[in-house]
């Protein structure tokens, strides 16, 4: 994963109603979930909603697919686990982390 797509992925999910967006989408699994039941699950106005989702789908970790008149938004699992391993690409020096190992680990 390159640098800046991570900055744009934690950007994105460095804002409190994306990163509750997000995880409700991560939740949802691959059935997605539309932006009308999001809305009323997280109690995010739509307009607003929708200016997250667009930041989101920006920083591809979200993907939209249209079902009739119904879009339906899905977490893009391969990014986020793109980034997760970005992220711990390095830790305990490089070696595979156990629990026990992350406890004693200064990474």
């Amino acid at each position: 994963m390159q640098e800046a797509q991570v900055i744009r992925s934690l950007s994105a999910l460095a804002h409190e109603a994306r990163l509750r967006v997000f995880r409700a989408l991560v939740v949802a699994g691959p059935e997605g979930l539309t932006p009308s039941v999001l809305a009323e699950q997280l109690g995010i106005a739509p307009n607003a909603l929708s200016f997250h989702l667009k930041e989101l789908s920006h920083a591809e970790l979200v993907s939209q697919e249209r079902q009739g008149r119904n879009v339906l938004y899905r977490a893009a699992f391969p990014a986020m686990n793109d980034l997760l391993a970005y992220l711990t690409e390095n830790c305990c020096q490089g070696a595979v982390c156990t629990p026990a190992d992350a406890s004693s680990c200064n990474c």
